[in-house]
């Protein structure tokens, strides 16, 4: 039998989530430091197997600085482009506060006048790694760029990347930069995709895109600035797929892991993929699911800054030394040690199912840390959970109140190795009603990976006011030359085909991602009405312009939501001292809080008043308390 198999890298921990036709099981390894040798260690298939891959390769030579030697080649006069910028401070009021330097500094910056052989001069003494082209107007016509693209390929032998394919829209500053980031990744990417390739049997070997589809192993490599947020997306995608089970409206998908909280939201069960996003202060305009990510995990470290206050992360003890409680020599205070002092994780909880928890260990953690403070060792662990909770809620609020959503009217999904503990406490700091804790919650994110579909995308800018006729003409060709692509990455036709754009009032300096339509007036409605939402307001009279046109093409996913199994749970329901085995509870079982839920991945905390109902495919569906 076929086994699909989902590996998703975190920070301290690897998921594996296995699918062999009949069942679905999941399990938690740490991570290793090589991360391609413990994936491996983690799975086994054969030549038929389907290897699906979450990775944070692209994410780690960003954020460590162990990217590639870039030179960087653009037109003669617009070398400091990427260190101009637009000129927006990242702090309005803090001018200690500056953008990261720019990936490629002055000295490998070429400026191309016609001069080919002074150009390749210049550049070879360079000795870069990896060359970015992005000639000012490429966006409009790509023919030069690709064609200097090629020459500079042949004549170096080194990996070539041309903005007009990394992210063919105007804005040269954004096109630019996305480029050279995208360079900037390339050899850590390849390097990990083919340590790994040659250590893999299975037969179909895919990585998870920024986006939240599916890319063949072969394409990551010049797709590297695609691939940031790789493991995240698999749980926006997974939280998309429960979304539109059970008929949530809105979704805020909460993924808190060992290292990081990733938070998103979702409407009517659709990840509104965009590309205007930034990582670690860089722009990387790619297809991208609206992730954003902070450093809040169980494995976050408490600490006291120089003004004597309680702080937590972004720091994280990772996988090796991790909490204090793992016994794997760490000694500092994390969140996971706060949670097992206060009684939030049962002390014989086998984290990730295999790691043992020293009680002992944690306390004396958080009285060293208490004693700088002037805190009891309970009060600095209550502290610690406070000051996780704030910045957590920080989060979601971003990718809710902020962006004229009210969370109120959605519903919280948690999951991650810590997700459920927290859950219910920032529900009820958000005034939301309903958490929903999905089966496999503590490896969410690789089971995503089964859920989520092969792609391909599109894009360009067109430029047109409000009745232009060309609109229909420009989707259409846009579509052809994605389902093309698709068809030349994948050897097979796509299912379907999603169209996007971007749209402004003629005048605006920035725009908004609306779904695209052959028809101008549907196109006006969107935006007007997005626009409502975002900014409060809208001008009826004022003429609507379309910028830039997206096309997805999707092939079918390995698995749906309703191929997932629901619970086995043919045993009575097993409770000591409030604390359930989530295992034994079958589809209807009804339980009041306080209580604590465990499975061997993660646990789930019910407050007191709260009300917990096992639905019929085993997600735990948690009705929150509001005084």
């Amino acid at each position: 039998m076929t086994k699909i198999i989902g590996v998703d890298v975190g920070g301290t921990f690897t998921d594996v989530v296995v699918f062999d036709g009949d069942v679905i099981t999941g399990e938690k390894v740490p991570t290793s430091l090589d991360q391609s040798r413990g994936v491996v260690r983690a799975v086994s298939g054969g030549p038929d197997d389907v290897f699906l891959h979450g990775t944070t390769a692209a994410t780690n030579a960003l954020l460590e600085g162990k990217g590639a030697l870039v030179a960087l080649v653009t037109d003669a006069g617009y070398e400091d482009i990427i260190e101009i910028g637009r000129q927006d401070r990242p702090s309005l009021y803090d001018s200690s506060v500056d953008r990261p330097a720019p990936l490629v500094d002055r000295s490998r910056r070429h400026g191309y006048d016609g001069d080919w052989r002074a150009l390749l001069k210049s550049v070879i003494e360079s000795s870069p790694q990896v060359v970015a082209v992005g000639l000012i107007e490429s966006y409009s016509d790509p023919s030069g760029e690709r064609t200097l693209t090629t020459e500079l390929q042949e004549a170096l032998s080194i990996p070539v990347l041309a903005s007009s394919v990394v992210s063919p829209e105007f804005r040269e500053y954004e096109r630019i930069s996305t480029t050279v980031l995208s360079a900037y990744l390339t050899p850590s990417v390849a390097d990990y995709l083919r340590s790994l390739d040659s250590r893999l049997a299975m037969g179909t070997r895919l990585v998870m895109t920024s986006s939240g589809g599916l890319l063949p192993f072969a394409q990551g490599p010049e797709s590297a600035g695609r691939l940031i947020l790789s493991g995240p997306a698999g749980g926006a995608v997974a939280a998309a797929a429960l979304g539109r089970y059970h008929g949530y409206e809105t979704v805020l998908s909460f993924d808190m892991g060992g290292t990081s909280t990733d938070v998103c939201r979702i409407t009517d069960g659709v990840l509104a993929v965009g590309s205007g996003h930034q990582v670690a202060g860089r722009v990387n305009r790619v297809p991208s699911v609206p992730i954003r990510t902070i450093g809040a995990g169980g494995g976050s470290i408490g600490w006291a800054d120089a003004g004597g206050a309680l702080r937590v992360g972004p720091g994280s003890a990772g996988a090796i030394p991790g909490p204090a409680a793992y016994g794997h020599g760490g000694s500092e205070p994390t969140v996971t040690d706060a949670n097992i002092v206060t009684g939030n994780i049962p002390d014989d909880l086998a984290m990730g199912g295999s790691v043992g928890l020293d009680a002992d260990a944690a306390r004396e953690a958080l009285e060293r840390l208490g004693d700088t403070l002037g805190l009891s060792v309970d009060a600095t662990a209550a502290g610690m959970l406070e000051v996780v909770d704030s910045n957590m809620e920080h989060a979601l609020r971003s990718v809710s109140v902020e962006e004229g959503a009210d969370p109120r009217e959605a519903v919280l999904v948690a999951f991650g190795g810590a997700g459920g503990l927290h859950a219910t406490r920032l529900a009820r700091r958000l005034g939301i009603g309903k958490v929903a804790v999905p089966p496999l919650s503590g490896v969410f994110s690789a089971l995503g990976l089964l859920l989520a579909a092969p792609r391909a995308d599109a894009a360009r800018t067109v430029m047109m006011r409000e009745g232009d006729e060309r609109l229909s003409a420009e989707i259409r060709r846009l579509t052809a030359e994605a389902t093309a692509r698709f068809a030349g990455v994948f050897g097979f036709e796509q299912m379907s085909t999603h169209v996007s754009s971007d749209v402004r009032y003629a005048g605006q300096s920035h725009e908004l991602e609306v779904e695209a339509d052959e028809l101008w007036p549907i196109v006006r409605d969107r935006f007007e009405s997005t626009h409502l939402q975002m900014f409060g307001f809208n001008r009826p009279g004022e003429v609507v312009e379309l910028v830039n046109l997206r096309v997805t093409a999707n092939g079918e996913p390995p698995l749906s939501w309703e191929d997932v199994p629901g619970p086995g749970a043919d045993l009575p329901p097993v409770a000591r001292e409030d604390v359930w085995d989530r295992q034994t509870l079958p589809p209807g079982f009804v339980i009041e809080g306080p209580a604590t839920i465990t499975e061997t991945n993660s646990a789930v905390l019910i407050q007191g008043e709260d009300r917990l109902e096992v639905l019929g495919d085993g997600t735990l569906e948690i009705s929150v308390t509001h005084h």
